[in-house]
């Protein structure tokens, strides 16, 4: 098991990761990729059960796959400190010929993804494939998703939802990112969704809320307990609570850094909040 002063201080670089690298092309998505900063982070580093050498198989290890790939810059400063491509490579982030687009692809062959994403709605369907997979196969190792609460709005979601609980795939942990925003206003007033956990829950899942989603302690808590639910007939959603732009004070509380980079000034702000800790790319 990982220190928590050493997640902590991961959290911290991939912050200044996820800034630098929007920074840098003026484009990308910071707000959603802070907010589920040590989400990731407590995912690839103490929870999921992973082999040293990738490959598109994911046979014998857990799997994870990012619906709302639009948060590419933490996925990818992750699998880079995570040790599945350089650190040097995220300043190539969504320039001509990189394999680090601003939505993940396959055909460059990045390490790390298994699968395109970023048309909201089709992760959840993948995910159940994947974890149907596992079963066929006598794999006993968990699928991970992650999607964006405005991302529910999307109808392929919930024929998704219903089917996994219909066939009983309980080896799939999907997480929402509650944080009640998108990228042309709050979630209430473009297009309010109610209840979230109770329509999971009506639909036949297991739901386990966080409600400190910024909180390394409460994450891995969280994660550790929908692990335990997991092989007793329910797929399992984790109801995440995060601040968008966590982290960043002039990020947070407000959707206007959905899909918006930081000028040099509102950088060496944001990186002053975040002092380094691992070392920049």
């Amino acid at each position: 098991m990982a220190k928590l002063e050493e997640l902590q201080d991961l959290v911290v670089q991939t912050r200044r990761d996820i800034l630098r690298m929007v920074h840098n092309v003026n484009s990308g998505h910071p707000g959603g990729s802070l907010g589920c900063t040590e989400f990731l982070v407590a995912l690839y580093n103490e929870v999921m059960e992973l082999k040293d050498e990738f490959d598109m198989d994911g046979k014998d290890e857990d799997l994870f796959f990012l619906s709302n790939g639009h948060i590419s810059p933490v996925f990818y400063s992750v699998l880079a400190r995570k040790g599945y491509f350089p650190i040097e490579e995220l300043g190539t982030f969504r320039l001509i010929d990189s394999r680090l687009q601003g939505h993940p692809t396959t055909h460059e062959g990045l390490p790390g993804v298994r699968v395109a994403s970023g048309s909201l709605g089709q992760g959840m369907s993948v995910a159940i494939g994947a974890a149907q997979a596992k079963k066929l196969n006598g794999d006993k190792h968990l699928v991970f998703s992650l999607h964006g609460d405005g991302e529910l709005q999307e109808g392929q979601n919930w024929e998704a939802i219903m089917y996994a609980a219909g066939k009983k795939v309980d080896n799939l942990i999907s997480t929402v990112d509650r944080n009640g925003q998108q990228i042309d206003g709050p979630t209430k007033e473009v297009l309010p969704m109610g209840n979230l956990k109770a329509k999971f829950e009506a639909f036949g899942w297991d739901v386990v809320e966080v409600e400190q989603g910024n909180d390394l302690k409460s994450v891995i808590k969280g994660l550790q307990e929908a692990k335990s639910r997991t092989g007793k007939g329910k797929p399992v959603c984790i109801m995440l609570d995060t601040m968008m732009g966590n982290g960043v004070d002039f990020m947070m509380h407000t959707h206007a850094w959905h899909g918006k980079a930081p000028n040099d000034e509102q950088l060496e702000n944001a990186l002053s909040q975040n002092p380094v800790t691992l070392g920049d790319y």
